[in-house]
């Protein structure tokens, strides 16, 4: 049975005449009059009583009409529900970011995007970038904030903002003083780091690979909440962006200096698969995303200062 004929069929029954059913369903009187009986020759069964010019339900017309109604109304809701999700700012948006950016980004990201977006539905994926990639290209995310990755095979970036990695580390700590660090100091430290398998570390290790250094012992941690709260307690050293310890910065719970002369850069991205077409919703969610960069403490540039023990000498002698 199609879809159409039963929805003839119910207009039918609801309305009692042809005329009627025709009106509301947008069809001539003898279309409706075809469809029924098409319907009727289907099922093997008369499904009406012809009353005058009226149509009244016999037995099976009444089983067939309640076995009916409610899947033609579930029918109807998912169309009405497709078509609300067509419309631009009405729709859902998968959301994918690295685990720092979901804790320092996302929620400023979110309120905005909510404020001008009511009806949005939201839905966020955390993960390093190679798992955002894959959750792009199994179409479970609509748009990707993590590291620009070298081969974007089937993805459309769209630059969002570049940060500098440097050493992180407790007040406490000898880099406090100043002094030029060694490639032996830096051999001998017990490092505090993000997991081995991440882009992150992987520069890490290209980078000190190019200066013949190779760190020492480390710890790998799941997050980056966990490598602050060690490097805090003074368990170790690692290397990280500003903008992921905006507070503890700004409180002089952690210190930073810079890797070396040469600056270590990342470069993040928004990305999107190639083959589509970004909604209103996902345009307006990568512009807020690079508004919101340009407040982040991003390089060493963006440190508060601090005194060292040769700055304190100097003042000394003054």
């Amino acid at each position: 049975m199609e879809t159409r004929v039963l929805k003839v069929f119910c207009a039918v029954a609801e309305s009692g005449n042809l005329v009627a059913a025709a009106r509301k369903v947008h069809l001539t009187p003898s279309a409706i009059s075809h469809s029924i009986k098409s319907l009727e020759t289907d099922l093997g069964m008369q499904l009406f009583e012809r009353v005058g010019k009226r149509m009244v339900l016999n037995h099976a017309g009444e089983q067939l009409l309640a076995q009916v109604q409610g899947p033609l109304a579930a029918l109807d809701s998912a169309a009405e529900a497709v078509r609300h999700l067509g419309k631009w700012g009405q729709s859902r948006l998968r959301i994918g970011t690295t685990h720092a950016a979901c804790e320092h980004i996302l929620p400023g990201v979110i309120r905005e995007l909510k404020r001008n977006h009511l009806s949005l539905e939201l839905r966020v994926e955390s993960g390093d970038t190679p798992q955002l990639i894959d959750l792009l290209h199994q179409s479970k995310v609509e748009v990707a904030l993590g590291l620009t990755p070298s081969n974007p095979t089937g993805l459309t970036l769209r630059p969002a903002f570049r940060d500098e990695l440097m050493f992180v580390f407790a007040p406490t700590h000898p880099w406090m003083d100043g002094r030029p660090i060694t490639r032996e100091e830096i051999r001998n430290q017990q490092f505090i780091i993000y997991q081995r398998s991440s882009l992150t570390a992987q520069m890490l290790e290209s980078y000190f690979r190019r200066l013949h250094i190779v760190p020492g012992a480390a710890m790998e941690m799941g997050s980056t909440a966990a490598i602050i709260a060690l490097v805090k307690l003074g368990l170790g050293v690692s290397v990280m962006s500003p903008w992921t310890m905006g507070q503890e910065l700004s409180q002089g719970a952690l210190k930073m200096r810079p890797l070396g002369p040469k600056p270590l850069y990342r470069r993040w991205s928004l990305m999107s698969l190639s083959a589509r077409r970004m909604s209103f919703a996902e345009e307006t969610f990568c512009r807020l995303c690079r508004n919101h960069a340009t407040g982040m403490r991003l390089d060493r540039n963006d440190l508060p200062p601090f005194k060292t023990s040769d700055s304190r000498r100097a003042h000394e002698n003054e």
